[in-house]
């Protein structure tokens, strides 16, 4: 029985290879998977090289002074401190890794950020956390079309509530690398305004 039905197995193959159409149909699946391992390879090497999105983030590689202004009140005038910020590109140019330090209201104030440009997704993403929480914020958002100025935005849980709150944040690049970041919320009401501003001047 077990000769029998292997014997039946070649006689089948055999009668396919003969049969032109069967012989079609075999080199055409087989085409077809080939092209879409192809398609598959294609779409992974486009997904982890960096490209024109990772680019436009390279004037913001680099030492800053830092001019800060924080509200917490928008109808009272801001608190005005300092700091230094290095960015730098990690990961082979995927992602700038930014590292703040200075003072703020005269206490020390220190945090670390990223921001990257997902070439999935086409939209940039960043994070950032500081000594002034233990949460982490996660941002996404896009530039404008003169891809000077970027809108990313993100929801914290509410200090007070725990609810969700919208955050906003807002960066413009100008040629030299000089950038301003304003970071835009509810605060303790329920409109939207500017919490910080972070103006950075490049000193390397």
């Amino acid at each position: 029985m077990k000769m029998s039905c292997f014997a039946g197995g070649l006689l089948a193959t055999a009668l396919c290879l003969a049969n032109p159409a069967c012989a079609k149909d075999t080199g055409q699946a087989a085409a077809s998977a080939r092209s879409k391992e192809t398609a598959v390879g294609m779409a992974l090497e486009r997904a982890m090289m960096p490209g024109e999105g990772q680019k436009r983030l390279e004037a913001m590689i680099g030492t800053f002074d830092v001019a800060i202004r924080t509200w917490v009140d928008p109808a009272k005038p801001p608190i005005e401190s300092s700091a230094t910020s290095v960015s730098v590109w990690v990961l082979d140019k995927r992602y700038i890794q930014m590292m703040l330090a200075g003072k703020l209201d005269g206490e020390a104030f220190s945090g670390i950020g990223y921001i990257g440009f997902d070439n999935v997704t086409k939209l940039y993403e960043a994070t950032w956390m500081d000594t002034g929480s233990t949460g982490m914020t996660w941002y996404k958002g896009g530039f404008d079309a003169s891809g000077k100025s970027a809108t990313m935005k993100a929801s914290v849980p509410d200090t007070l509530t725990g609810k969700p709150a919208p955050l906003e944040l807002r960066m413009n690049i100008s040629a030299d690398g000089g950038h301003v970041t304003e970071l835009w919320g509810k605060g303790l009401g329920n409109k939207m305004f500017k919490m910080m501003e972070l103006r950075y001047t490049r000193s390397k």
